[in-house]
Parts: structure tokens; sequence; C-alpha cells
């Protein structure tokens, strides 16, 4: 008799069923509501808003007694968003299904015509390179890597350079963020060579060559067709930044974080004016909507410490940009909504489910959220932690953290360190969210790693190379136990060789013998250099192998492996670096 009782169970994020735990604590899924893949509240958090995009159609549309909304006569559907209230499956919506896997078209369809869901993908981009994709709470979580030159480094070949290199490691949308060099041709070369949707903050590119102060509702519309025209995908704009909100900074102990909250705080100040960006809003949105430029509606007064979160100038704002969210859809446009920032780990949930409600399930993008502000060089560690609660209470994309956030601009490796954090904050969001097929990958992986069938074992890892250079950095032979537990300690090993286990005995993992592994890839190479635990001569040695040279061609069984190897054999190859075909040491030489 058990003395505790499993909670309520969602999915099974494995479309196989496989392993022996219940399945997901989150909600049932309920594709078609508010509440498509949810965590379960905690006492005192907000319902999410009955409103949906539905609720805030364009003049002229009339519901018919079947509860169906029309078009006037003649219209012509431009956007996304435009086409899914006319019951039309695009190309577009085709293919996130097809890249979801979970999603039919038709539910692709509905959850945009709601405002759940938006397909960032400017006509323009569509006609070059672009790979659609959706962002929305029904579709499993993205992320965001942020790129861009400044006026102290780095140019437009890059920054090319580092999209490429942010594509490679699973970034699903880049931002352009440059505020310095040549702007425009930055911005030109990134969509070009993008197949991902690309973003950026239109107010850096209006205020090159002028003051702030002298900003003019003519400059600012000139410069969102100029880079719709290129193609951007998305704009992020603060126009949510009101007047009236500023008294609520005054006592914060970091002011305002948010370059273009900044920008247009001083631009009010200075006019004494309302933000001309709120002010000229639905001449925004009808501009928008001519290339299918999704709003990205920018958190100017985001918390920039832990001290100044879910304060009253961050909600203002907030509710500011859930009527902006309800004006944009009224021009047919697609809507996401940009959120914190610096945010205590308790009160994570909270900022993403009164979101949800304020903005009537439009998608909510973060930053992080950073969940400390003591660990600069650690960032992408402190705000993946604060993005995997953020995604699994609601957020649907991730804006990445480097190691380089608040000290200087990303450069390579910290583009990839930054995007693989994100890449495991989503993930581990998505499985517990019971998103089917979600943990697939990882079931594999386990019965490789039981079946101690290393070479699979590194192929199902998401870093093939780093985990291959790591493992062999102590052990450069694939045999019956590695470097951490050695021969007798070897849990997994065990486990395979007690009859009664199903552990480890898949025909699909078995392998016959023990091997040594390849020579090291340039990459595996640079990593263990990186490390510096191995001398250049140890380097060179897993480097310049041959299976000829160490006497391990394919099918013969290494000397190591437990089936030939006696326990003393076994100990000697943990304890030194031996030659696996002679167990002889090795020539230091």
């Amino acid at each position: 008799m058990t003395r505790y009782s499993i909670p309520a169970t969602g999915g099974n994020p494995s479309s196989r069923a496989q392993g022996t735990t219940p399945g997901s604590f989150a909600n049932a899924a309920r594709v078609g509501t508010p509440w498509a893949f949810s965590s379960p509240d905690a006492p005192g958090m907000p319902a999410p808003s009955e409103r949906t995009a539905w609720d805030f159609m364009p003049p002229g549309w009339t519901r018919g007694a079947d509860g169906r909304w029309r078009a006037p006569a003649g219209f012509q559907p431009i956007t996304q968003l435009e086409f899914a209230r006319t019951g039309v499956v695009t190309p577009e919506m085709r293919r996130v299904a097809e890249r979801e896997g979970h999603l039919t078209p038709e539910q692709v369809r509905d959850e945009v015509a709601a405002g759940r869901l938006v397909i960032p993908a400017n006509k323009v981009h569509l006609a070059k390179s672009l790979d659609p994709m959706a962002i929305g709470r029904a579709s499993r979580t993205k992320i965001n890597a942020n790129m861009g030159a400044s006026p102290v480094a780095s140019s437009s070949d890059e920054e090319v350079e580092k999209l490429r290199w942010a594509e490679r490691w699973g970034t699903d949308t880049v931002m352009d963020l440059s505020t310095g060099g040549d702007l425009d041709a930055t911005r030109e070369a990134i969509v070009k060579h993008a197949s991902v949707p690309i973003g950026t903050v239109p107010i850096y590119s209006m205020i090159i060559g002028r003051r702030i102060e002298d900003l003019d509702e003519a400059a600012v519309l000139e410069s969102l067709e100029h880079q719709a025209r290129q193609g951007v995908d998305y704009f992020t704009i603060h126009a949510g930044v009101l007047r009236e909100h500023l008294p609520f900074v005054a006592n914060r102990l970091i002011g305002i974080v948010s370059r273009g909250g900044s920008l247009l705080a001083k631009w009010m100040l200075h006019h004494r004016r309302q933000n001309l960006m709120y002010e000229l809003w639905d001449e925004i949105c009808e501009l928008m909507r001519r290339f299918d430029v999704t709003f990205s509606i920018g958190d100017g007064l985001r918390p920039g410490g832990l001290a100044d979160a879910t304060d009253r100038a961050q909600l203002a704002e907030l509710e500011t940009l859930g009527e902006l969210t309800e004006r944009a859809w009224r021009h047919g446009c697609q809507v996401m909504v940009e959120g914190p920032g610096h945010v205590p780990f308790d009160q994570i949930e909270f900022n993403m489910k009164l979101q949800r409600r304020l903005c009537h399930g439009a998608p909510f993008y973060v930053l992080g959220p950073l969940v400390t502000d003591m660990f600069p060089g650690y960032d992408h560690i402190t705000s993946c932690i604060g993005a995997t609660a953020a995604a699994y209470h609601g957020a649907a994309m991730l804006c990445y953290v480097t190691p380089k956030e608040h000290l200087g601009l990303p450069k390579r490796d910290d583009v990839k360190q930054g995007v693989v954090a994100y890449k495991i904050a989503a993930h581990a969001a998505d499985v517990a969210l019971g998103i089917p097929g979600s943990r697939d990958r990882d079931d594999e992986l386990t019965r490789a790693r039981a079946a101690l069938n290393w070479e699979r074992h590194f192929e199902l890892a998401f870093d093939p190379d780093l985990a291959r250079a790591y493992h062999d950095e102590d052990l450069d032979v694939d045999t019956d136990f590695c470097a951490m537990c050695g021969h007798d300690w070897c849990s997994v090993r065990i486990s395979k060789e007690i009859a009664e286990f199903v552990s480890g005995k898949d025909p699909e993992y078995a392998w016959e013998s023990a091997r040594v592994s390849e020579a090291l890839t340039e990459e595996q190479r640079e990593i263990l250099e990186r490390r510096g635990v191995l001398s250049p001569e140890e380097i060179h040695r897993l480097a310049g192998k041959t299976r000829r040279a160490v006497g391990a061609s394919r099918g013969a069984r290494a000397a190591c492996h437990s089936d030939v190897a006696s326990d003393t054999q076994a100990h000697r190859i943990q304890a030194e670096r031996l030659d696996p075909r002679t167990l002889e040491p090795l020539s230091e030489a």
C-alpha cells in the first residue's frame, strides 16, 4: 500500500510511452483553447482571458447566424491572420504543421485566427530563403538569438557568420540589433542569408545621424517601410511606454534598461508629448499589414534588476500592450508581446499568466528572465533557469542571453553558449508540458546509454563533437564502462547484466565489440585544446590515430572489453593510458 498519490497527469511527451514515468504533470492538452499546453495554476494566478483575436475584428466584417465571420465584398487577405480568418490554410501554415509534427494544418490556421499563434513571414523574405515557423503556446517553445554590430565592435561579415553559427545550433529566429557600422548593409546581408525569421528594433536606425529629440513622424514611417521592403519579418516597437508611466520609474534602482524605452522616454520629456509610436499606432499597423510584418510589441519598461521586478511601471506598460494588441488585430496584423527581463523565480508564473490575460493569449516573447543579478559572465545560466520556468508557465519564445550579457558584444562562441543554454530551457519546458514527441530523442539516447552503445549515444547527442571529445579525453575506447565510474562501479553495466532487467538489452542498440574511437575531428581537437586538460602531445595522438595504427579494425574486439579483459587488466586501463591492443603503456614521445 503506497502512502502517496500521483498528481493528475497531462499528455505523455513520449510518442511511444517509453519507460515507467507516469507522464507530464502539466494540464491535459487542449489545443484550440487558451490551455493548449499549460501548467496548473498556483493559487491566486490570473485566469486566461475569455477573448481572442476574433473579438477584435476590422470594420466591415459581419458575423452570420452560423457564427462565422465574413469579410466585406472585395476584401483581399494579405496577412497570415487575415487568411486564417477567411478559413484559408496557407502554404506557410502547412509547412508549420509539418515542422511541428503534433499539429494539423487546420489547427495551425485556427490558432493563428485566434491570435494565439504567429507565423513571422514577411512576403519579401518568403520570396528568398525563409523557412516558415510558428510562435505560440500550441507549438513547441522557440528561441531567439540576438546579434548586431556596435559602434566599437563587429562588421556585416562577422554578423552573417554569427547568423550561420546561430542557425547551426538551432535558433528559431534572429534579431539584428546593430547600433553601429553600416546598419543598412548589415540588415540586408542578414535577411539575404537567413532561413529563419529576422527581427529588428527600428528605432535604432531612426536615430542614426540625428538626435532622438529630432525624431518625427515622417522619419518613423519612412524607416519602418524601408526595413519592411528589405524583408524584416518582425519589428520590436516600444509603443507601450506612455508619458504617464514615467513617474513610476523614479525610484527604481536601475531606471529604464530598454534602449528603445529610454530613448522614447527622453523624447517624451523633451517634447512634453505622448509617445509618438503610440500616437502613430494605426498608421504603423497599416504599413506593417502591407508586408505582413509581425508585431513584437516591446516592453520598454521591463525591469533591469530583481529589485524592480513586477513593479507599477512594468505592469502599467503591460496593460497598454494589451490595448495595442487589440488595435493591431483590428488592422489584421499578427502580434506577439515582449516581456521581462530580471524576475525573481517566485514571480515568473504570475508574470506569464498576467500577460496571457491582459493580452488575450497573444504569444509572449521573454528575455530570460534572469533569476539573480550577481553572476555576470554566467548570465546564460542565470537566465535559462528563469526561461525554463517562463516557458512552462506560458511563454512561447525565449530570447537568449549569452555569457557576455551586461559585459560586451557576444562573439562566436558566446552565441553558441547562449543558443545551447536556451535550447535546453525550451526543450525542458516542452517535455514538462507534455508536448507529443518532445521526449522521443531523450528516450532514444537513454536506450543507447543503457546498452553502452557509445557510437549511437554520441549520434543522438545535441552536440556530438563536445560529448565525444569529453569522453575521449579520459578514455578513447568505446567499451562497456567509462572513466566516470570505471569497470567495477559501472551501474549501467551491472544493470545490463541482471537478467531480470530489460535495461540495456534492446536489440536495436546491441553492439558486438568494444572499439577504439575514430581520430578527433578538427572541432573535437579545438574543444580539448581550449579545455587545457590534455597535453598537446596527447591531443596530437588522439587527433592523428588511425584504425590500423591502434589495431582496431572493424569487428576486432578491443582488449579492454569486460568479455575478454580480466579485472586486473580493466583496473590498469583506468589507471594508465594504455594501448587498447597490447595493454602496454603508451610512449610519451
